[in-house]
């Protein structure tokens, strides 16, 4: 499993170049995955690319999606050129439903660009690249408000699946986009089915048969992103925090925060930075 690896700790957890530029690994003929998510945006080559055992031919411009953990590989390829966009699942702390965008995205990884879409990427992505190289003091917030763009737009495509259309799945995803919105304060799984107007319990298999993981976990991850966003970008305090991300009790919080992520909040928030792997 490759984890991605930024050129000093403080550095926003994502990187922008051509395919030359971020390695070889970016062109790997073996199968691997890795812990991040790849954005590719392929403008010349043949061959394939292959993500789950699925074959998709090259036939550029292509603008193509893998998420953390899927298995992805090129197969006989010969010239490939264009860019490559790697981020963590923490690089979206500022835009929370790209997440279910982007789990949409992956399900059809491989969408082909007419002249008109190409060249709107072509763009987004030169202006990735020009931020990530240039950096300053606003980088990091320009580079997550660019890629936010690219990744709504990309959702818009023609080719790009709609939410699963069957009752377990339409549940599913509401409890996606509710859980997206935190300004709601829903962090019980039991708040979430009230509010779907389901049983507990059918969420929860639901949520399950759609991403393999538990409703609760996924509050979890949820409630410990809110509550990094709050201690990165704001002055509030851990008490503060821990009343906006639903706990009653700061040092019951403080011990959930730890145990979730290895650090205190006040570690977190001095360390100025998003720790990832």
């Amino acid at each position: 499993m490759h984890r991605l690896e930024v050129p000093a700790p403080h550095a926003p957890p994502i990187a922008v170049g051509t395919f030359d530029a971020l390695g070889p690994l970016s062109r790997a003929e073996f199968p691997h995955r890795h812990t991040f998510h790849e954005l590719v945006h392929v403008t010349g080559g043949t061959g394939a690319h292959v993500v789950e055992l699925a074959r998709w031919p090259l036939r550029p411009p292509h603008l193509g999606f893998i998420a953390p953990g899927q298995v992805h590989q090129w197969a006989d390829v010969r010239g490939l050129d264009g860019h490559v966009v790697v981020f963590t699942d923490d690089f979206l702390l500022d835009y929370p439903a790209d997440r279910e965008l982007l789990r949409r995205l992956s399900a059809r990884p491989w969408l082909e660009l007419d002249a008109r879409a190409n060249a709107g990427v072509t763009r987004l992505i030169a202006d990735l690249e020009d931020e990530y190289r240039r950096g300053g003091d606003d980088t990091e917030s320009v580079l997550r408000a660019l890629l936010h763009v690219l990744v709504v737009r990309a959702a818009r495509l023609p080719g790009t699946p709609e939410a699963p259309p069957a009752p377990a799945g339409a549940v599913a995803a509401e409890f996606a986009r509710l859980a997206a919105r935190t300004e709601l304060g829903l962090w019980s799984v039991t708040a979430h089915a009230e509010r779907i107007g389901v049983t507990p319990g059918h969420l929860t298999e639901a949520v399950k048969a759609a991403t393999g993981r538990t409703a609760a976990q996924l509050l979890r991850e949820a409630r410990i992103r809110e509550a990094q966003r709050f201690l990165l970008r704001t002055d509030l305090t851990v008490r503060q925090v821990a009343s906006r991300v639903g706990f009653a009790d700061p040092a019951y919080f403080c011990r959930f925060f730890r145990r979730e992520t290895g650090l205190s909040p006040g570690d977190f928030r001095r360390g100025g930075e998003i720790h990832h792997d």
